[in-house]
């Protein structure tokens, strides 16, 4: 009788509800979790928050019988239901997702008759930093120790525990790939396309560039010449990402565009590949063949099965491409008074890419900032000054996947830059050349490091050097961090 009673009384929250009072306690937790790093137990601001944690923690009880989280791959349950955490709270439930896994905890329940008092204890020992092999032991122990029967803890299971940020993005990345290429193929066949499994790639992404967007950018270094319109549309599409987010873009807004950035060159599927791939110059009727892939990807677009499920954008980006800001460039329009924003923003996204991309038809491959020189050249003819120099900023003077000499005689790979304007020149650089000239596995040095001797900075940037003239694979380097 008494179950079936919780069972009814249950039923009288709503999903949604019960959503929104699991995610209130969570991020109530969370304010909890960091203030205890801070401050001792007895802080006026932690009982503060506690006391709100608690009060939480009685309205989640009286929706429901049970309580308990639960970590299962990349998400976090409430009994049953999978959390739906929004943008706002995303970096929240990032933290405490991973918080969870450090100390291998693969679920936490608690009685619902727990005290404050045992609460705050409970969480003390939760947040606490663990640096043994054997965290959650460790936990379990204390907690035993402290009498806390009504927390009870279950091992995070081995199937669950996720590989390494990096090693997630580069499976991403190339998942991608093999998404667009399986799209080509259903294109051709006239088969119906995935266009949920796409848009859940670009949320990937997202989410991933929310995490570590210097990883991502620097996995645009990677330029696989058999499928080069593949591996291209995956690059522009992060791209467009990343820079459609330095620009204010809501989540929304950043999967339509990375949607739309995605499917771009859908029309080369048309343009036979001696065109494509031709090593001199192009007649004039193969180039108007070229020239007609932005019609054909819009047209394909159009026909798709599940056109009301592609943003409208997608049609403008695939015709838009390649029209200069100046309006010149192809298709030509009789009537064009202005380019869709997400047209221009894949037109930066797509130049760059293309011109540091080694191709047989073109003589100099670009080094990045070589490109991102050359396209300040052009700025307000063919590219939009607002957007471009919010790309330059996003890139970097040295962008991420650059091979720089130090003024030490070492050569490093910039992988990260400083967001400190007075610390433009400065990025953070893999050193994988040593002063004698060998290549090494070496460290990751921040270039605003002084020395406290000399009051000098250690290292110092004396020019970018292009990779080919050195033998090195940049992409290496950051494939290797996905092993």
């Amino acid at each position: 009788m008494t179950e079936d009673r919780n069972q009814e009384e249950e039923k009288k929250v709503s999903g949604p509800q019960l959503q929104k009072l699991a995610i209130n306690f969570l991020v109530r937790f969370y304010i909890v979790f960091k203030i205890l790093r801070l401050y001792a137990e007895n802080n006026e601001l932690l009982q503060e928050q506690t006391g709100l944690l608690y009060q939480n923690l009685q309205e989640l009880k009286a929706a429901s019988p049970e309580i308990n989280f639960k970590i299962k791959r990349e998400s976090i349950f409430f009994n049953q239901s999978r959390l739906k955490f929004s943008l706002a709270n995303y970096p929240i439930f990032k933290f405490l997702l991973e918080e969870f896994r450090k100390r291998e905890i693969g679920l936490l329940s608690l009685e619902p008759d727990i005290s404050r008092e045992e609460l705050l204890t409970a969480v003390n020992i939760l947040c606490l930093k663990r640096t043994s092999s054997t965290p959650f032991e460790d936990i379990v122990s204390e907690l035993t120790q402290q009498g806390m029967e009504k927390v009870r803890l279950e091992k995070l299971e081995a199937s669950e525990k996720l590989p390494s940020p990096e090693r997630s993005a580069a499976r991403l990345f190339f998942l991608s790939i093999l998404h667009l290429r399986e799209v080509s193929e259903r294109n051709k066949e006239n088969e119906q396309i995935k266009l949920n499994t796409t848009r859940r790639l670009i949320q990937s992404i997202f989410n991933h560039l929310v995490d570590n967007e210097s990883f991502l950018l620097g996995l645009t270094t990677i330029k696989n010449h058999d499928e080069y319109t593949l591996n291209h549309s995956v690059n522009v599409s992060l791209l467009a990402v990343a820079l459609g987010r330095r620009l204010g873009l809501s989540r929304a807004e950043l999967v339509d565009l990375g949607l739309a950035a995605f499917f771009h060159d859908l029309g080369k599927i048309e343009t036979p590949l001696e065109i494509l791939n031709k090593p001199g110059q192009l007649t004039e009727d193969e180039r108007k063949i070229m020239e007609l892939h932005p019609h054909q990807g819009a047209e394909k677009l159009v026909q798709l099965r599940d056109f009301r499920r592609l943003p409208v954008s997608a049609i403008h980006v695939a015709m838009e491409h390649h029209i200069k800001e100046d309006l010149t460039g192809y298709p030509r329009f009789r009537i064009k008074h202005d380019l869709n924003l997400y047209s221009r923003i894949v037109k930066v996204c797509d130049f760059f890419d293309a011109i540091t991309t080694k191709r047989v038809y073109r003589k100099k491959t670009f080094t990045r900032a070589e490109a991102l020189s050359l396209m300040l050249e052009n700025i307000g003819t063919e590219f939009n000054p607002v957007i471009l120099k919010t790309f330059v900023q996003m890139m970097g003077l040295f962008p991420v996947g650059s091979l720089v000499l130090l003024n030490t005689g070492e050569i490093g790979l910039v992988v990260e830059n400083n967001q400190e304007a007075r610390f433009l020149l400065r990025p953070r650089v893999k050193i994988i050349v040593n002063s004698q000239g060998q290549k090494v596995d070496g460290e990751v040095v921040d270039l605003t490091e002084v020395d406290p001797q000399t009051k000098k900075f250690r290292r110092t940037i004396v020019k970018e050097i292009n990779p080919e003239d050195y033998g090195l694979e940049v992409p290496d380097y950051f494939l290797a961090q996905a092993m």
